[in-house]
């Protein structure tokens, strides 16, 4: 499995080094931001097999994102 590096430390994912550590990554278009693809991350399942292009890195969201629990 390739690394993948991801700078948002508030995620259930984030690990040491900026390392992603989720089983399955989902990446979309910034248009798809808020889809809902009914997944299961880590374990993971992704209902939706759509394709599509971005114009560039910064019309790209990661759907893998889930956030920490705060005390």
């Amino acid at each position: 499995m390739p690394s993948v590096k991801c700078a948002v430390s508030n995620c259930v994912y984030h690990q040491v080094g900026n390392l992603c550590g989720a089983d399955t990554i989902m990446i979309d278009i910034d248009e798809h931001a808020n889809a809902s693809y009914d997944q299961e991350f880590a374990g993971e399942n992704f209902s939706d097999n759509h394709k599509d292009t971005a114009k560039n890195e910064s019309n790209t969201c990661c759907h893998t994102f889930k956030p920490k629990k705060t005390s």
